[in-house]
């Protein structure tokens, strides 16, 4: 039962959607109220219902942060089931006929939720591995670590249209076709929001994940759904990548947080948002990933040591300039009119009043990732 406070500050989003606000309350009344058929993508992270057992602790007997939020208990598996139905059931109604959905879970619900994504009506499109690249490790020393998430990618049916920018993820994945396991590192650093030392949510989704599911499958303009908000990693990445959001959380302490993080947010040059459409060959590690996790931000203007050439980063890791478009070995040997280019050695980037090569940020996220 909704109190009838949440319903009467989500009542006057029916009239018109609410763009690029968070509506504080129950995700299900909430979506409910929303016009039909009006939204582009949903990505969902809903309870995983872990059943956790009590408290966890480090063999040195520290305790360790984990989820035992009470919006993430529910009695039985029924229950869940119940709910999983509710909230996938009025995000089937809110999406568009062209629309995806993405839900993120664990070995703990996401069996579940696939189960019934299916039974509502949806097409799987892919099941995308999350493998994080420095997971908890399993402290009792009586399972394997848990070093993956699983996400679940799906069309309103079988032969249904969607968007899915093919190019520009080949383009992002330094023209390697893009494969369904991704591996970034759980959220962390000065990502990781915190609040007087303690994380504000347990389980803050990295950046650098909702950017590859935005660029991968939305437009400029298109709208994003995100009926579990959280500390609003999807709303702050949708306002960076040009995509209009809308967010729903019940929690307090959330609200502010994603309010104040996505204010903070810079939006793209439009420039920088325009993809790239054509394939080439790929090392082996993407340039694309080095934007994606943040190291260099698109809209970067980057140059050869001598600064004859002048290129500028786009949010999928092309390049643009005057003289055409491109990977960034493609770009560069294009400019120099020679047969191949070693784009990480040949482009620099502005660092501290010097010229680096872009080579350095490889080696940088190569030791970000080490376990």
């Amino acid at each position: 039962m909704v109190k009838m406070g949440v319903l009467e500050r989500i009542k006057p989003a029916a009239s018109a959607l609410p763009l690029d606000q968070l509506i504080q309350g129950d995700c299900i009344a909430a979506m409910r109220a929303l016009p039909p058929g009006s939204v582009d993508m949903i990505f969902a992270d809903p309870p995983y219902n872990l059943q956790l057992g009590g408290d966890l602790h480090r063999p040195d007997g520290s305790f360790v942060d984990a989820v035992t939020d009470d919006w993430d208990k529910f009695d039985t598996f029924a229950a869940y089931d119940r709910f999983t139905r509710e909230w996938l059931a009025a995000a089937r109604r809110l999406l568009k006929p062209t629309g995806t959905l993405w839900v993120i879970g664990s070995y703990h619900n996401i069996f579940r939720v696939g189960a019934a994504v299916q039974d509502l009506g949806f097409w799987i499109l892919n099941d995308i591995v999350w493998r994080k690249a420095n997971p908890m490790p399993n402290f009792k020393g009586t399972r394997f670590t848990n070093a993956h998430e699983t996400l679940i990618w799906a069309a309103m049916g079988e032969k249904a249209r969607y968007t899915f920018n093919y190019r520009s993820l080949k383009t992002l994945n330094d023209e390697l076709q893009m494969r369904s396991d991704w591996e970034f590192p759980i959220c962390g650093g000065q990502e990781r929001l915190k609040r007087d030392g303690v994380k504000v949510h347990p389980t803050q989704k990295p950046e650098a994940l909702l950017y590859r599911v935005l660029l991968a499958c939305t437009k400029p303009g298109d709208v994003v759904l995100d009926p579990f908000f959280g500390t609003g990693t999807t709303g702050a990445v949708a306002k960076r990548l040009g995509r209009r959001w809308i967010g729903i959380e019940r929690e307090d302490s959330y609200c502010a947080a994603a309010r104040e993080r996505i204010a903070a947010a810079l939006p793209l040059d439009e420039s920088a948002l325009v993809t790239m459409q054509s394939p080439r060959q790929a090392p082996r590690v993407a340039f694309g990933t080095i934007v994606e996790c943040g190291l260099l931000a698109p809209g970067s203007v980057l140059s050869d040591a001598k600064r004859r050439y002048v290129a500028t980063v786009r949010a999928d890791g092309s390049l643009t300039s005057a003289g055409g478009e491109g990977s960034i070995h493609k770009l560069g040997a294009a400019m120099q009119g020679a047969p191949a280019c070693n784009g990480w050695t040949f482009w620099h980037y502005e660092a501290e009043g010097a010229l680096k090569p872009i080579d350095a940020l490889r080696q940088v996220y190569l030791l970000s990732t080490q376990p």
